[in-house]
């Protein structure tokens, strides 16, 4: 009996991190992106809590617990698509101030559905350095891809909580070289 609840037990969290399956997402006229079936938008008080920012994303999608998180952010540019290489260095250093400590997997240029993309991959961490609570740092693993699309900076984020992150890289990564813009 021992045994066989053991084999419940295994074929339940076999269910439970099965890889999500993908369904083709349109984001806007231009732009879709394959994401886990079981997404949702988040509305608009959702993206104000969870994004407190002065630009709004486009668009926030969200798995079912609320834990991992797709995004789409467009701000105005007067780079090209050809000053990607210069501004990767320029968005590094944003990162690396935004986080207490980034470990990057990668950080590259490299194309995606024939369009050049900024692809940055890592675990960040924020901690409280001000000291004034206990608490451990915080932890997630990202996806951000930025590219441009005619006087637009379009920015893809994809985090997930760092105690996920064994799970969810794979299919971080599908969905990421999922994204395709109509020129």
């Amino acid at each position: 009996m021992r045994y066989l609840t053991f084999l419940v037990v295994l074929l339940l969290a076999g269910v439970a991190f099965a890889q999500p399956k993908l369904k083709k997402v349109q984001l806007s006229k231009e732009i879709s992106v394959h994401l886990p079936q079981d997404f949702t938008p988040l509305p608009d008080d959702g993206i104000a809590r969870k994004y407190p920012a002065s630009t709004k994303p486009l668009a926030v999608y969200t798995s079912p617990n609320g834990l991992v998180d797709f995004s789409v952010t467009q701000k105005q540019s007067q780079f090209k698509e050809r000053d990607l290489d210069m501004l990767r260095e320029f968005y590094k250093a944003n990162l690396l101030e935004t986080f207490s400590k980034v470990d990057f997997i990668r950080q590259e240029v490299s194309e995606v559905k024939g369009r050049k993309f900024i692809v940055f991959e890592f675990v960040s961490s924020v901690e409280d350095e001000r000291g004034t609570t206990n608490m451990a740092p915080m932890q997630k693993y990202s996806i951000v891809q930025y590219t441009i699309l005619g006087n637009q900076l379009m920015i893809f984020t994809l985090h997930v909580p760092f105690m996920l992150k064994n799970d969810w890289q794979q299919p971080a990564r599908e969905i990421m070289s999922s994204i395709n813009i109509k020129p």
